[in-house]
């Protein structure tokens, strides 16, 4: 692909160089760059690319696209500035690769929680349809049943343009993906063209990075501002901002709710442990999910495919048989009768929700005893409030590690212990071994009694001092209830 080419379609301020040069690829990294790459110098977070220009161009940089020009102009070297170029990193590599997201139809799940479930889930039924599909998840990218393990919820601009040029190879109709407010704020999303958007919820989480509730919900805002006349936003108007996201789209604007009225509507008409039946839509179903949270995502999911002109029968006879999403209310029961439920749940909100669902499903007086931690290096105001929606619906808390990151696991279980109000004191205990945590909390679970594990979910790791070691939630459960191989 010739330089004019691949930026035909971005607004360039300033070209210096030649424009008929060959592109052999895109890096952002002046690591991975090699001969005939175009060099995007973007200004991140903690490091600003346009300090590396020399080093891509020693690695064999032809083009450099950047916002300020350095002062010294290679006359091998093409300069491309442009206004922003974390934006164009995104419209760069959608035109490297032949503009792969408007070969298929995208839908973006953004939210604070039920982004992974409900992405998961649509793939899954669109599979079920006969489809070719893309999945982009926390959990993994998956192209049909091929999967790659996933490093972040949104990848950078230039994987996500990869992944959906292998899509568009392969043949698939659509691709759902998670849309994180970090991927937005940073514009990784740039150059997606999406046929439709779905917002879940919005609740404490990430201020780390936002730094106010504002910052954050503008961020998942600005994703519907930025859909197009042709796509459709669904949102959720159980959740207080949920209009707030249509405010400005040009998108059909669509609701869903399990409370109010709605373009898409959903009851929970009955609750088990093994499933529980809905009135979705005007019809009743069972399915094999538990709590109201998983109620309004597969309301998401059933409102999603008929957008996007699926039948509605064939629509409800799948929902029925989806199966929960890796770590997500994931049950595991001893052989004497304790229960034990894994699930991501990281946020308060997650957290209450998850322990709303158990409480839904308890039968008598059942003990719930919930392990629970906080991630380090992250949001430290949600932790006491991690503690407190624990103990709220918990008869016994365990605090403990989650991922410690690079700090210090007692100082973050001490953090959630401000949320420990005084006649609470007598049902709580700090561990900070997160395999001690649950060990425990099983040798204090009598048959019948429920025990959540949140936090973790489908993780595999525990990351300590900056190294992640193996850790699995179910395979200690599993371990502590006998049932490891």
């Amino acid at each position: 692909m010739k330089l004019h080419q691949l930026i035909e379609k971005i607004e360039v301020k300033e070209l210096v160089g030649n424009s008929a040069g060959e592109v052999k690829g895109i890096a952002f990294d002046s690591r991975k760059v090699q001969d005939g790459f175009v060099f995007v110098a973007q200004r991140g977070v903690h490091v600003d690319g346009h300090q590396f220009i020399g080093k891509a161009i020693a690695g064999g940089a032809s083009v450099v696209v950047c916002e300020e020009l350095p002062g010294e102009l290679p006359q091998h070297v093409s300069f491309v500035k442009v206004a922003d170029a974390n934006a164009v990193l995104g419209q760069l590599a959608s035109a490297f690769y032949n503009y792969p997201s408007a070969k298929m139809k995208v839908v973006g799940v953004t939210g604070t929680n039920g982004k992974t479930s409900i992405a998961t889930l649509l793939h899954r039924l669109f599979r079920m349809q006969g489809y070719n599909v893309g999945l982009i998840s926390t959990i993994t990218y998956k192209i049909n049943e091929t999967e790659e393990v996933a490093s972040h919820t949104t990848p950078d601009a230039l994987k996500i343009q990869q992944l959906m040029a292998e899509m568009a190879a392969e043949g698939c109709e659509y691709c759902f993906m998670e849309v994180s407010s970090h991927a937005i704020h940073q514009e990784r999303i740039s150059g997606i063209e999406f046929a439709g958007g779905i917002f879940t919820n919005i609740t404490h989480d990430h201020l780390d990075y936002h730094k106010t509730f504002a910052e954050y919900i503008k961020a998942k805002k600005a994703f519907f501002d930025g859909l197009p006349a042709s796509a459709f936003a669904l949102t959720n108007v159980d959740d207080k901002n949920g209009l707030v996201m249509l405010q400005n789209t040009k998108a059909q604007k669509l609701t869903y709710s399990n409370r109010s009225m709605a373009d898409y509507r959903c009851k929970v008409l009955e609750s088990h442990f093994d499933g529980m039946l809905l009135n979705l839509d005007g019809q009743e179903i069972w399915t094999r999910f538990v709590g109201l949270f998983n109620a309004s995502n597969l309301l998401a999911v059933y409102a999603t495919a008929i957008q996007l002109g699926q039948n509605r029968d064939e629509v409800l006879a799948h929902i029925s048989n989806l199966q929960s999403v890796q770590g997500r209310f994931e049950t595991i029961r001893s052989l004497d009768g304790k229960y034990a439920i894994v699930d991501y749940a990281h946020t308060p909100d997650a957290l209450k929700n998850v322990l709303g669902a158990i409480s839904e499903i308890r039968t008598r007086n059942e003990q719930v005893i919930t392990v629970v931690g906080a991630g380090g290096d992250r949001d430290k105001t949600k932790r006491p409030e991690m503690a407190h929606e624990a103990l709220l619906a918990s008869d016994k808390v365990i605090l403990t590690s989650d991922n410690p990151r690079t700090e210090d696991p007692a100082a973050i279980i001490k953090d959630m212990e401000a949320g420990v109000d005084t006649q609470y004191k007598n049902k709580v205990v700090s561990i900070e071994s997160r395999r001690d945590a649950i060990k425990t909390a099983v040798l204090m679970a009598q048959p019948g009694d429920i025990i959540l594990i949140a936090g973790k979910g489908h993780e595999n790791y525990q990351e300590i001092n900056g190294v992640k070691h193996h850790f699995d939630d179910r395979e200690e459960v599993r371990k502590c209830f006998g049932l490891d191989d």
